[in-house]
């Protein structure tokens, strides 16, 4: 009899243990300028930071982080990611969620949009220009080139009097002689850069860690902090953040997966469990009237086969409601 209850309470303990592991009460506000990955030589207003830095290390207004010999990621509004390539430089002129403005100082930065609301005003300013990001995609700000590139998505960029839209796959030089005029540049060939690549791995090990939280808030009941709708949350895994849309799911700039607890928990294909990065598999979402690739140890990663990466990148952590209003359906457009 003994035994039988024994063994009862140890699996509940089991059960629990997974959960628990999301109730980090000392993080559990976000905020744009939140500091979410530290990658070698990383400094705020002059302080180094480290990987311990995340979590515990914000950015407020006026505040600038500058990267040497490495990079970083900080985020914005909820699904609105800033990466900073070495030798880089980058200010939080205003931290508002309705009007959020970033300058580029020095070297490159690379914004990651995976959801934006109407009520959003995203702007990046590099050499005096300011730059409004309309839609979700994949946007670069080179300060050595003096260009704003658009992957994905669409921007409206304002030089004094002088507006006008940037399309996907098209370019603006800066130093034009003022004059404000797009063209397009080669796609293919910027995605063989330093940058890019590097934001790509990183928008992968979110959208893994995005099904471990996505599985576990939606599950939250007794054992965790619960799911209070779209918002960062902390997945200890990762050791860093994570975005969970309000509902269904969608694909990165990147091609990656990211998904709703709500979808994620009657979509189940499969479970092995919370240890190991093991998760429940989900269906893939559904784009353009196709189902979406297979791969990453769940149903609707991209690519085939693999697992999760282990170690991952590592920092601090929080959790938020963030916006609880998020575009229902997939890809989060405004």
């Amino acid at each position: 009899m003994w035994r039988s209850k024994l063994s009862g309470v140890l699996a509940a303990l089991v059960l629990a243990a997974p959960l628990t592991l999301f109730a980090d009460t000392n993080h559990q506000t976000a905020a744009p300028g939140a500091v979410n990955y530290v990658e070698g030589s990383v400094a705020l207003d002059g302080n180094a930071l480290s990987t311990k830095s995340v979590g515990s290390s914000q950015i407020e207004a006026g505040q600038s982080i500058t990267t040497e010999q490495g990079k970083t990621e900080f985020l914005l509004t909820p699904g609105v990611y800033v990466r900073l390539a070495d030798n880089s430089k980058a200010t939080l002129v205003n931290p508002s969620l309705t009007k959020t403005e970033v300058s580029v100082d020095r070297g490159e930065a690379m914004v990651e949009v995976d959801q934006i609301y109407k009520q959003n005003n995203i702007q990046v300013v590099e050499n005096g220009v300011s730059t409004e990001l309309m839609k979700p995609g994949l946007y670069d700000f080179n300060s050595i080139h003096n260009t704003v590139q658009v992957f994905s998505g669409e921007a409206q960029v304002q030089d004094n009097d002088q507006r006008m839209k940037l399309k996907s796959g098209h370019e603006l030089d800066l130093d034009n002689n003022g004059k404000l005029k797009a063209t397009k540049f080669d796609k293919s060939a910027a995605e063989n850069s330093d940058l890019y690549r590097w934001s790509s791995l990183r928008s992968d090990y979110l959208a893994e860690a995005n099904i471990d939280a996505a599985g576990v808030y939606y599950a939250g009941g007794f054992y965790g902090p619960g799911w209070f709708g779209g918002g960062w949350y902390w997945d200890p895994w990762l050791t860093g953040y994570t975005f969970l849309p309000a509902y269904g799911g969608f694909y990165s700039p990147f091609g990656w997966g990211f998904y709703s607890p709500r979808f994620v928990y009657y979509s189940p294909l499969w479970y092995r469990g919370f240890y190991g990065h093991s998760v429940a598999g989900v269906r893939p979402p559904v784009r353009d009237g196709h189902v979406g690739p297979v791969g990453h140890a769940f149903v609707g990663g991209r690519g085939e086969g693999g697992g999760f990466h282990g170690g991952g990148f590592h920092g601090g952590g929080f959790h938020s409601g963030g916006f609880s209003t998020g575009a229902a359906g997939f890809g989060g457009h405004r």
